[in-house]
């Protein structure tokens, strides 16, 4: 848990739910980081292959194809023609996403996340304040440069730098130049930017948050007239950004649904808020509360 100002963050959730019912959606989480990764590494060890292939491209069970469409994307971009199966495999993966939400690839599939969540702990561990600020539209600079880079030089050129791919090819294959591409990621959310890979750089989260602008399931601060202004959503929240508008009703529709795109569905909200505000809905749900009154005290938005 961090501490903000003398105050646990999630205290109150842990004191209402007990541990595990502050920790529910992280542990579920952590499992299904740990089980993606875990089809992956079963052929390697034992021989018996559930899943061939890596995050850019796979086949499951012989039959399933998984194609990741950012790579499925850049590749048109380099005037690749790929195969009928590797685009049948980004139809899929983009349907799943659909539903589930873009970003949720950020929160409960990169191998990644485990590590700049472990340098945002050590960070508020240690009490680091401040570092380099970085628009979170950054992201989408670099997104453009990468199909830019994939055009002039008629290749997928990302993937060879992308720390993700090298994390999880270097897990499933062995590492080599990998090993420093990860450590400088996660020096980098420790020592200069807070949550600053994920949270205003990495195109791959920036790519998913485009189909994440649709997605059927969100967040809901459907219970937001029980906040109680404790602010432990905004400290837990890889982008305390999208809170405020449905939170405090100041979006045009008043709707209590997080409906921003870089909303990662990883559910710490849901987690450590002890009234019990969040929890997950879909884009079609009705308002359950009316927005919280403009006597009340608005929370300014979060910075990270």
């Amino acid at each position: 848990m961090h501490i903000r100002s003398g105050h646990m963050v999630g205290h109150d959730a842990i004191q209402a739910k007990g541990w595990f019912g502050a920790h529910k959606w992280l542990l579920l989480r952590r499992l299904s980081q740990v089980f993606f990764l875990g089809l992956f590494l079963v052929g390697p060890l034992t021989g018996y292959w559930l899943v061939k292939g890596n995050l850019a491209s796979s086949l499951t069970l012989d039959f399933l194809p998984l194609t990741d469409p950012y790579v499925l994307a850049q590749s048109f971009v380099a005037r690749h023609i790929p195969e009928l199966t590797a685009i049948l495999g980004a139809v899929i993966v983009v349907g799943a996403y659909f539903v589930v939400g873009g970003r949720v690839y950020c929160s409960w599939v990169c191998p990644l996340n485990p590590v700049t969540d472990l340098a945002h702990w050590i960070r508020q561990k240690l009490g680091f304040k401040g570092g380099a600020r970085f628009s979170r539209n950054v992201r989408y600079w670099l997104l453009a440069m990468t199909f830019a880079v994939a055009a002039i030089s008629g290749t997928i050129a990302w993937e060879l730098v992308n720390p993700v791919s090298m994390l999880h090819r270097g897990i499933i294959f062995g590492f080599g130049i990998g090993w420093l591409v990860v450590l400088a990621v996660f020096l980098f959310d420790l020592f200069v930017s807070n949550r600053g890979w994920c949270g205003h750089l990495c195109p791959v989260g920036s790519f998913y948050s485009l189909i994440g602008k649709v997605s059927v399931v969100r967040v809901s601060a459907a219970g937001r007239s029980k906040c109680n202004d404790c602010m432990d959503c905004y400290a837990v929240c890889p982008e305390p950004q999208v809170i405020q508008p449905a939170l405090k009703g100041t979006a045009p529709t008043s709707s209590p649904l997080i409906l921003s795109a870089n909303c990662t569905n990883c559910g710490r909200c849901v987690d450590v808020c002890a009234p019990d505000v969040f929890s997950f809905s879909t884009r079609f749900a009705g308002q359950s509360d009316q927005a919280v009154p403009n006597s009340q005290h608005q929370i300014g938005e979060a910075r990270p």
